[in-house]
């Protein structure tokens, strides 16, 4: 299929994206090894099981690094990042989770920290790689049928290392929760997913005590009653985006093919408007064993495929590196139409940092991350979707960018999570985790 996009006066060139190339990022060495045995750098009054540790405030960013780095070889903490066996650290394309893994990691290294990852092999990163896969799970051919024995192998090796650290962070969803109330060291879990399904209410009643995060204030309204102790906003590696004054002639979606990310809206939107639309996206998962891969095919063959049909719109692939970076600056907005309790959403951060506005449904965490008016538009309709396209040139994508910076920067990021680190580590007290233990028996 050819690509035609027009272009005014006042729009940037544009190269078209390669679909295959994938920036390979900065090397970073593996390596291997046991902690040496440093205390934790934390002290303070204990808390007891059941109670909520307080809730640690956001950072404003200083800037889009740390403003000091520590020595490496006087670490400030032991620090133990838990990753899905699913997609390597980072990921190659596709991933938000293990992106935000990856970014949060080399900020702690940056800043001093000992930090070990346990990740799938093929993972790279500055930090003590411990594989708990070989290699990403996603990738493995013929596909797997089963991924339960793998959250089991993951945390077997977090259990392993766990007396090495003073704290450990799971990016595993519910999984590492037993863990946490074993109380051999303190364990704080991100949460990445919807917490809105019925079966998880029974789950937050019963490990209310665990520290967890969420990545949005939306994201945690299912369940208000869960030991909540920050919400803390993701960061990105803002140096990776470049940032473009000019408004480019086409719109962008870039997001995996599902009902919930809302592509047959982009699309119809678009047509409506008369504007191109660029499609950055991820197939559904080959494991049909899952049935939600299986809604995801049906939609791509029922309702997206049929749409792809005639002008004005294209399916790029998956983008990553510099082709998702040219990708997303040279576009005049981004179409988020999601219809589903988004917990965050990565690439409304990413778009942002290309001076790139939004234009996105008002679902999840969107008002959160998009100001309506400044940094984008939010909007309740598909046809109110429509009538704001003609207002795009109202938003300064300078102040796009500089949104991105002051809000989503690794240092951000990286200082609300040393403050809940320091706070749990203050509460682990051995009484404290006397009373975890026998409590947890007793139930």
């Amino acid at each position: 299929m050819r690509r035609v996009i027009e272009r005014g006066e006042s729009q940037s060139p544009h190269h078209y994206a390669r679909i295959t190339a994938c920036r390979d990022g900065m090397p970073r060495a593996h390596r291997a090894r046991r902690l040496p045995p440093t205390p934790a750098m934390a002290s303070g009054p204990p808390v007891r099981f059941g109670e909520q540790i307080p809730r640690v405030e956001e950072a404003s960013a200083r800037s889009t690094r740390s403003q000091e780095t520590l020595p490496k070889e006087e670490p400030r903490m032991r620090i133990a990042q838990v990753a899905p066996p699913f997609e390597s650290v980072p990921p190659a394309r596709y991933g938000g989770t293990e992106r935000v893994v990856s970014t949060l990691t080399e900020e702690l290294v940056r800043r001093g920290h000992e930090v070990t990852l346990f990740a799938s092999g093929d993972s790279r990163t500055s930090a003590i790689l411990v594989p708990t896969v070989e290699r990403a799970l996603w990738h493995e051919k013929p596909p797997l049928k089963d991924f339960a024995p793998y959250w089991a192998i993951t945390l077997g090796h977090v259990w392993e290392h766990m007396e090495e650290f003073d704290v450990v962070h799971s990016h595993l969803d519910y999984f590492a929760y037993p863990m946490a109330r074993a109380g051999v060291r303190p364990v704080v879990t991100t949460l990445h997913g919807r917490l809105d399904l019925p079966e998880q209410q029974p789950l937050y009643r019963h490990f209310r005590d665990v520290p967890l995060v969420s990545i949005s204030d939306a994201q945690r309204r299912p369940v208000p009653d869960a030991n909540w102790v920050a919400t803390i906003y993701h960061g990105i590696e803002l140096d990776e985006f470049t940032f473009n004054p000019q408004m480019g002639g086409y719109l962008a979606f870039l997001g995996r093919i599902s009902p919930d990310k809302g592509l047959d809206t982009a699309i119809r939107v678009a047509r409506r408007a008369g504007v191109p639309l660029l499609i950055a996206a991820r197939m559904p998962l080959p494991h049909m064993q899952d049935p939600n891969v299986q809604v995801d095919w049906a939609y791509w063959e029922n309702e997206i495929q049929p749409l792809l049909e005639g002008r004005q719109v294209e399916l790029l692939g998956q983008l990553a590196g510099k082709d998702k970076d040219e990708f997303l600056r040279n576009a005049a907005a981004l179409l988020f139409p999601v219809r589903w309790p988004e917990p965050f959403g990565l690439v409304m951060v990413e778009a942002l940092a290309c001076g790139t506005p939004v234009l996105a449904l008002n679902c999840g965490s969107v008002p959160e991350v998009i100001e309506d008016g400044v940094t984008g538009f939010v909007r309740d309709t598909e046809d109110e979707l429509v009538d704001v396209l003609d207002r795009i040139a109202e938003l300064d994508r300078t102040r796009c960018r500089a949104e991105a910076e002051r809000r989503f920067s690794p240092a951000a990021m990286a200082d609300a999570y040393e403050r809940v680190y320091a706070r749990i580590v203050a509460h682990d007290t051995p009484e404290a985790t006397r009373l975890r233990v026998s409590t947890a028996a007793g139930r």
